[in-house]
């Protein structure tokens, strides 16, 4: 009896699931394998979809990490705005809500800071861990402010920025004066809790931030994508206050801005054309060739110069594997192809990398990190894309090489290709102008056509077919184009 119940069960299942696709933004393209690998990376976020007081977020990764991770939560709410402009809003509503109130070393807590990970359950109700209510995280808050902008440009709403000025006030003074320890205007960290984190970016073990040699920097530290998510944030926020008429506080955050870009100079290295992960406690650069620089590009903190130099090194044969970028470079005395932090290729880094690259118009480099990771999700079981997988070259190996551990599904690993789609279609949404402008639509190799049905920008839905120009060329054109709503939608094709 069991047996036969199983089939109505899964007809069920796969009724839900097609329901839950249906009420969000669609893509069908020409390739069935792209198609299955977007629904299935949609349907890993639908099952990591959690609610903690009555606020829908996601849960960072299954087996070891299903519960609410701010930088998780936030890059993966980011990543998927174009679907779901809802999980952004119970996120930063969450965040706001178990948000630092107070100077507490044992959980790291500091005022204004956005949480790095609570737990629920026994250990986390008697308090035996710091990690149950845990705030050792040096990124989280700026990631907070720009997913806060980000969201208001989908939703042309500003209701949940004026819902959430004390915590947006809290979140940048924390930038200002509790993230940097000693008043340099650079962003430190320093875990102070027993048991917490040695480091506090995004690669977190306690060997992630190396220098040349190999050995683990000592702190505090100050890294250097965390600099340009802060400078990318005052950025953001400034735009919203200027829409509110606050025009004031909008000049004092680019000033802000504009200073922390002056810091910024400290990390780079003229002799090796590139910027260095992190400054030790003695503000001693890394010399150890990293991915993290690539970040600065998606914060649009550096000059075209200095981007196109950020190019040449993430794409070198050192950094780039063939399935998507190294965490550090192959040539580096710490690199491990399967260390978690070493020299693995994370998709959700890869994917961040790709669109800072496709702001800053380099094309060719977009399409190769994209159609590499949509390579890479061809050789997972199920067209799942790992938490990571080994950093080995694609040049050595017909398929990428897991990482035993993995987390799967994992959050920002299933928004990476989401993620990529929007940016290579060239979607820039401003709601609040009600204006929709598609700068330089892309298609990766795999795709000459693809449709995008029921994207919601503001109050409007628009429904847009991509077609390649001439077969085997980049050119890609909008070849229809239906608006339900005030939205008025521009193609710039050089821009």
């Amino acid at each position: 009896a069991p047996e036969l119940n199983r089939q109505p069960a899964a007809r069920q299942a796969a009724a839900d699931a097609d329901a839950w696709l249906a009420g969000r933004a669609r893509v069908q393209t020409a390739d069935e394998l792209v198609d299955r690998m977007l629904r299935r990376s949609l349907l890993d976020l639908r099952l990591l979809i959690s609610d903690l007081d009555g606020q829908p977020y996601l849960a960072a990764g299954v087996p070891w990490y299903a519960t609410l991770f701010g930088r998780d939560s936030l890059i993966t709410a980011n990543q998927v705005l174009a679907f779901d402009a809802g999980l952004a809003a119970g996120t930063l509503r969450l965040l706001a809500a178990h948000q630092g109130r107070r100077n507490d070393p044992r959980h790291d807590e500091q005022p204004g800071r956005i949480l790095h990970e609570l737990r629920l359950g026994e250990l986390a109700h008697i308090d035996r861990t710091p990690l149950a209510r845990y705030y050792g995280t040096a990124d989280a808050t700026a990631l907070f402010l720009i997913l806060l902008a980000r969201h208001a440009d989908w939703t042309g709403d500003l209701g949940l920025f004026q819902e959430l000025r004390g915590p947006v006030e809290a979140a940048l003074t924390w930038l200002d004066e509790h993230g940097d320890l000693d008043g340099d205007g650079l962003i430190e960290y320093r875990r102070q809790a027993e048991g917490g984190l040695d480091n506090q970016g995004w690669k977190d073990s306690w060997d992630g931030v190396v220098d040349e040699r190999g050995r683990p920097l000592e702190p505090p530290i100050a890294l250097v994508e965390v600099q340009g998510y802060a400078i990318r944030a005052r950025e953001d926020i400034a735009r919203l206050y200027e829409r509110l008429g606050e025009t004031e506080r909008a000049a004092a955050l680019r000033t802000a801005a504009t200073r922390a870009r002056g810091s910024l100079e400290r990390f780079w290295l003229p002799d090796s054309a590139t910027y260095a992960m992190g400054l030790d406690r003695d503000k001693r650069p890394s010399r150890a060739l990293a991915s993290n620089m690539g970040h600065l590009l998606w914060a649009g903190a550096v000059d075209r110069v200095r981007a196109r130099a950020i190019r040449d090194r993430l794409m070198s044969d050192a950094l780039h594997s063939g399935w998507g970028i190294r965490t550090l470079g192959a040539d580096e005395v710490a690199y491990n192809p399967v260390g978690y932090h070493t020299g693995s290729v994370w998709p959700h880094d890869t994917a961040i990398i790709a669109a800072g690259l496709r702001d800053y118009g380099f094309d060719v480099e977009f399409l190769a990190l994209c159609e590499g990771l949509l390579d890479a999700a061809a050789g997972f079981p199920q067209y799942r894309l790992p938490e990571l997988f080994a950093g080995f070259s694609r040049e050595d190996y017909e398929a990428p090489v897991p990482y035993p551990v993995a987390c799967r599904p994992q959050a920002w690993a299933a928004g990476a290709i989401p993620y990529l789609l929007t940016a290579a279609l060239g979607l820039q949404p401003n709601a609040l102008e009600r204006t929709l402008r598609i700068r330089r639509p892309l298609l990766p190799r795999h795709l000459d056509s693809l449709t995008l049905r029921d994207l919601q920008v503001g109050d409007a839905r628009v429904d847009l077919r991509f077609e390649r120009v001439h077969p085997g060329e980049r050119a890609v054109a909008v070849t229809a184009a239906t608006v339900r709503g005030d939205l008025d939608v521009s193609v710039d094709l050089s821009g």
